[in-house]
């Protein structure tokens, strides 16, 4: 059975999408820790990020950039930060957060419960930015 993230690139799952190209889409995390948070997948499911091929792997850091300089544009935040936890789907992905302090990047924290407004907000912004 394909990952939620692979039928969120196959259209069967919504999803505030920012950026796709042949092989990657940026969208955002559905329980944010900050507005903007984004993740950044392969369209080929894969599980593990060093998995992934070393061309493909480049590719995908070059295109999550891309991202996190328009994140960083459209959200106020002093930096992007990016993590690769990976455990809670079997489809690798990049997290880009937004950070004012470090503790932005605790995934242990309370996640927000934006509005279909503020996701549609934070979308039209960063997309503007790209």
């Amino acid at each position: 059975m394909a990952s939620i993230f692979s039928r969120i690139v196959a259209g069967e799952i919504p999803c505030y999408k920012i950026a796709e190209n042949d092989k990657f889409f940026a969208f955002f995390d559905i329980s944010p820790l900050v507005p903007g948070h984004t993740l950044v997948i392969p369209k080929k499911e894969e599980d593990y990020i060093f998995d992934i091929s070393d061309e493909d792997l480049a590719e995908m850091i070059v295109f999550a950039k891309k991202i996190a300089k328009a994140i960083k544009k459209a959200i106020p935040c002093k930096k992007v930060g990016v993590a690769v936890i990976g455990l809670e789907v079997p489809h690798a992905h990049i997290h880009l957060v937004p950070m004012q302090k470090e503790g932005d990047l605790d995934f242990r924290r309370e996640k927000m419960h934006p509005t279909e407004e503020q996701f549609k907000e934070w979308q039209k912004k960063i997309v503007e930015n790209l």
